[in-house]
């Protein structure tokens, strides 16, 4: 599969790609959840796989706003991409950065404990999704790439194997 890029053709190495760019305001994280959630749904996901894609992109979202921007305002960027039956995501911000990525990773660390939060917002997006990497230089901002494999539909799953044993 290919597509026309300026005039030439370049290879293409997943099967369906979006772009999302929006300003780190509280009320767009619904947005973006929703709009990960639509693009998500072409792989006809389970009930409880859109929730657990919906949850980390939530949590993802929330952590470029309150820890990223802190007190200001910023973009932040989601690049979802979907080969064979997987949904990678990427959320990234042009925030303060992580200093330290394995202490942020850590369960109930939180930096912000004046604001009440749970410090579980890196535990909840690996535990809601099959890979998470993140990615941060100080002062440069942050990167968090997660994957889903969504389970084929069993109708589906038949046809296929109808097909290879033919």
């Amino acid at each position: 599969m290919s597509i026309i890029e300026r005039g030439k053709a370049v290879l293409r190495r997943y099967e369906n790609e979006m772009k999302l760019e929006f300003v780190s305001k509280s009320n767009n994280e619904a947005f973006a959840r929703i709009t990960v959630a639509a693009f998500a749904s072409q792989l006809d996901p389970t009930i409880e796989e859109l929730a657990d894609i919906k949850t980390a992109v939530s949590e993802a979202v929330t952590n470029c706003i309150i820890h990223g921007y802190e007190k200001g305002e910023g973009m932040i960027q989601i690049i979802a991409k979907i080969r064979e039956q997987t949904l990678e995501i990427e959320i990234s911000d042009h925030g303060k950065g992580i200093e330290d990525i394995e202490l942020a990773r850590k369960p109930l660390y939180t930096s912000k404990p004046n604001l009440e939060r749970s410090g579980m917002g890196f535990t909840i997006m690996e535990n809601f999704m099959d890979e998470m990497q993140i990615e941060s230089v100080v002062g440069m901002g942050t990167k968090v790439t997660m994957k889903k494999k969504i389970s084929m539909p069993e109708e589906e799953k038949e046809q296929k194997e109808e097909s290879i044993l033919a």
